[in-house]
């Protein structure tokens, strides 16, 4: 993930607007049912996908400024990490996840947070129990297995808001396979499906776009209200005792240095290169100027992705991407202008 995804905890929250197109896809029990977002954030795409129903909700933060908002949207909320929340199996009607985007460092391999949050949490729904989905289209396939093997009447659509599109953003809706039903799959059937959900990646643009239905096709089933339990480190005591440890004392002369101020000249002229380095390494930034242009600067890398289409000989229409870094300038007036400039 790049730095600032790390920064928000790969928080890239659902935009409402795409939440209330979800929402309408949902046929929601008059009867009390459960419902759990595993990565809740502030709590209004959950909000929006669940409000005017009998829904209980559940919810699990790391962030405790996010947690701190969403308390007020839902019945039960988990300040800590997900992956540390107990639920018993088949006991909600209906999962939001929405998890970090972010590779986990394991002791033999590498995986995908994307799977790791989905394979942690799908058994926690009912049989015939609603999941929605949202991951880049790209690392839609690490989840393909589970998708393909645990789930039925999969659908996939492209997310069209401009946030969505920036981080090529899909949202799967499925139900819960019967354990009957599981048993009864043909091996070449999880497959086939499991090779089309591998390819959605490479047909992002292709995809049908999320769009409100007249009668809504997923029916949520109602349930008894699971209990949720977190067998991790209780977080907010550990960071107030943190600073007064001798430990972090010792170690705050590394962790937080004193920033270093350089003032001489280089003695050779610097090439666009250096300037490149010098600038997304942070030693460009600053407030610079006087009177009308007076202007706080912080330059960034940014991740940019050049597209070209050829056409085959057959007709076929061949899409090629290569990623590439760039550098991106932003800049405050004390006006309060503000300007990008790429």
């Amino acid at each position: 993930m790049r730095i600032q995804g790390r920064l928000r905890l790969g928080y890239f929250p659902l935009p409402v607007s795409e939440a209330r197109r979800i929402r309408a896809w949902l046929c929601c029990p008059v009867s009390a049912y459960s419902a759990i977002d595993p990565c809740i954030g502030d709590g209004t795409a959950f909000s929006e996908i669940t409000g005017g129903t009998s829904a209980r909700r559940y919810g699990v933060e790391l962030d405790a400024y996010r947690a701190e908002l969403a308390l007020a949207v839902v019945d039960d909320l988990i300040h800590g990490d997900c992956l540390e929340v107990h639920c018993p199996v088949e006991s909600a009607g209906l999962l939001f996840l929405n998890p970090p985007y972010d590779w986990t460092t394991g002791v033999t391999r590498s995986e995908r947070t994307e799977r790791v949050f989905l394979a942690h949490t799908y058994r926690w729904l009912k049989v015939g129990g609603v999941l929605i989905l949202v991951v880049p289209a790209p690392h839609l396939r690490e989840c393909a297995e589970i998708l393909a093997s645990q789930f039925k009447d999969t659908r996939v659509f492209r997310l069209t808001d401009p946030e969505c599109v920036r981080y090529r953003q899909v949202v799967v809706l499925a139900k819960r396979r019967s354990r009957r039903e599981r048993e009864q799959l043909r091996d070449n059937e999880i497959v086939a499906r499991r090779a089309q959900l591998v390819n959605v990646g490479g047909q992002y643009e292709r995809l049908t776009p999320l769009g409100d239905v007249g009668t809504p096709l997923y029916e949520i089933p109602e349930g008894d209200p699971p209990k949720l339990e977190y067998r991790g480190l209780p977080l907010d005591p550990i960071e107030d005792l943190l600073p007064r440890s001798s430990a972090y004392r010792q170690a705050a002369r590394i962790l937080f240095p004193e920033p270093a101020t350089i003032k001489a000249r280089p003695l050779t002229p610097l090439h666009s290169g250096h300037v490149a380095l010098c600038a997304v390494s942070g030693l460009l930034n600053g407030i610079f100027g006087s009177g009308e242009d007076l202007h706080v600067a912080v330059w960034q890398a940014v991740k940019v992705v050049d597209r070209s289409e050829e056409t085959q000989e057959d007709g076929t229409i061949v899409v090629r991407e290569r990623e590439r870094f760039s550098n991106e300038l932003m800049i405050v007036f004390a006006s309060g202008e503000t300007a990008i400039l790429h």
